[in-house]
C-alpha cells in the first residue's frame, strides 16, 4: 500500500507525552492506571498493537491466585524460603489491591477461594509439606484429603489439595478494559510501535498512523518485547496456552478455581455455568514453544480427557468453543523487570510466565514507582534483570535456566 505527502506528513506529526506505556494487557493498564494515582498531573498515553487485552491478558481463566505458577514447595526449592515467601505476599497484595482500588462488578469479581489439587500421591505430599511454611508466610491455606476435595469440586480421582480462602477469579478482558478506563490515560489501540528512536532524553515511539514522544517510557510486553527492546530477548521466551470452553451445565458444581497437576491443568466454572479449563502443555512441551496463535488437536484431547476423567459428569457437555494464546516466560518463572540498557528513562517488564494475573496490578504500581524516579521501589529485587548477569551468555545472548 502506498502513502500519499499528505498522510505521510500526518504520519510524522509527534504527539508528545510525559509517559509513554507500550502493551494494552493487564501490567501496561496497571501501569497507566498507578501513574494516574501517584502523579495525576502526568500526560500518559497507552500504545496497544490491536485491542486491549488482545494478547495474555484476554485469553486466560481469569484466576487470580496467590504465589507463583508453581507450587509454594518448588519455589521454597527453587529461590529459598525467604524469596518465596516474599513472591506469595507480593501477590497477595495484588488480590487485595484489586478488591480495593476497583469497581469488583465491572470484571466479575469472585473471592470464594481457590483449589490447589494434587493429581498424584506425590504431589499431595508436597501440598501437605508446604503448608507450615505456607501459613508462616500469612497464607490462610488448610489441606483437605482426597475425599473432602473430590467432594468440594464434584471430581473424582484427586489425592488431596490446598483449599486458599483468598483465591479469587475475574473475567480477565473485563479488568483490563476496566483499568484502563480507570487510569485516565489517553490509550491508543491499533497503534503497533515499529521502532523506537532514542533520543538524549526519552524516545520516539514510530507507529503506521503517528509518532509519539516522551521523555519516559514503559514497555509492558511478553514476547513482544526484544522486538523493541532486543536487550530484553534473554529474559523471555513464547509458550503457548490452550484452553476449551463448554456448554453449560445444569448447575453449579465447581464452585471456585482450580489449579492442579502441578499447574500442568485449571478448571472454573463461570457464573453461566460453562467449564473453562486449559494445560496440558507439559505434554506436548516442544510444540507447545512457540508463537503461533493455534489450537491443535493433540493438546486439545488431552485437556479433554483431563476434564472427564476428574469431572466425569462432564462427558455430556459439548465442547463450544477453543482457543490459544502466547504467553512470555522468564528464565527462571519469575517476572523480570529492568531499566532498558543505555536509556534509564526506558523501563521494562516481561517473563509473567502464564501468571499474569497474580501479578499485574500490583506489578504496574512497582513499574509506576520506577517511571516517577523511584530507584529501588518496594519488592523490585524480586524480579530485577540483574539477577541473570551471571547466566547470561554473552556470546549467545541467551540465559541459562
Amino acid at each position: 500500500m502506498t502513502v500519499s505527502i499528505w498522510q505521510q506528513a500526518h504520519q510524522e506529526q509527534e504527539t508528545a507525552y510525559d509517559v509513554v506505556v507500550v502493551g494494552g494487557g493487564i501490567v501496561g493498564c496497571s501501569t497507566a492506571y498507578w501513574l494516574g494515582q501517584r502523579a495525576p498531573s502526568l500526560d500518559v498515553a497507552l500504545l496497544e498493537a490491536r485491542t486491549l487485552g488482545a494478547e495474555a491478558s484476554g485469553r486466560n481463566a481469569g484466576f487470580v491466585l496467590q504465589g507463583t505458577h508453581a507450587d509454594y514447595r518448588t519455589d521454597m526449592e527453587q529461590y529459598g524460603e525467604q524469596t518465596a515467601r516474599r513472591l506469595w505476599q507480593f501477590t497477595r497484595k495484588n488480590r487485595d489491591l484489586l478488591a480495593a482500588e476497583l469497581h469488583r462488578t465491572a470484571f466479575s469479581w469472585r473471592a470464594d477461594g481457590s483449589l490447589v489439587a494434587a493429581g498424584t500421591e506425590t504431589e499431595d505430599k508436597r501440598l501437605r509439606a508446604s503448608l507450615p511454611p505456607l501459613r508462616t508466610a500469612g497464607a490462610p491455606a488448610v489441606h483437605l484429603d482426597a475425599e473432602e476435595t473430590n467432594a468440594r469440586i464434584g471430581a473424582a480421582g484427586f489425592h488431596g489439595g490446598l483449599f486458599v480462602t483468598t483465591g479469587a477469579a475475574v473475567n480477565p478482558l473485563h479488568l483490563v478494559q476496566h483499568v484502563a478506563a480507570e487510569s485516565g490515560a489517553d490509550v491508543h489501540t491499533q497503534h503497533p510501535v515499529d521502532h523506537v528512536r532514542w533520543r538524549g532524553t526519552g524516545a520516539v515511539l514510530e507507529t503506521p498512523d503517528r509518532h509519539f514522544r516522551a521523555p519516559r517510557v514503559v514497555f509492558a510486553l511478553g514476547p513482544a518485547l526484544p522486538a523493541l527492546v532486543p536487550e530484553a530477548s534473554p529474559y523471555v521466551r513464547s509458550v503457548r496456552a490452550q484452553m476449551l470452553a463448554t456448554t453449560p451445565a445444569n448447575s453449579v458444581r465447581i464452585p471456585v478455581p482450580v489449579y492442579s497437576h502441578r499447574g500442568g491443568f485449571y478448571v472454573r466454572q463461570r457464573d453461566d455455568r460453562r467449564l473453562l479449563v486449559g494445560g496440558g502443555r507439559h505434554s506436548h512441551r516442544e510444540a507447545e514453544e512457540t508463537s503461533t496463535d493455534a489450537t491443535t488437536p493433540a493438546v486439545q484431547a488431552t485437556i479433554e480427557r483431563y476434564l472427564h476423567t476428574h469431572f466425569p459428569w462432564s462427558q455430556s457437555l459439548a465442547v463450544e468453543h477453543r482457543w490459544s494464546g502466547t504467553m512470555g516466560f522468564s528464565p527462571d518463572g519469575r517476572p523480570v523487570v529492568g531499566r532498558v540498557p543505555g536509556h534509564p528513562d526506558g523501563v521494562f517488564a516481561t517473563g509473567f510466565t502464564g501468571h499474569g494475573m497474580g501479578y499485574g496490578f500490583r506489578m504496574g504500581r512497582l513499574l509506576a514507582d520506577m517511571t516517577c524516579g523511584d530507584d529501588a521501589p518496594e519488592a523490585l529485587d524480586l524480579f530485577a534483570a540483574a539477577r541473570f548477569n551471571d547466566s547470561v551468555d554473552k556470546r549467545s545472548g541467551t540465559a541459562s535456566n
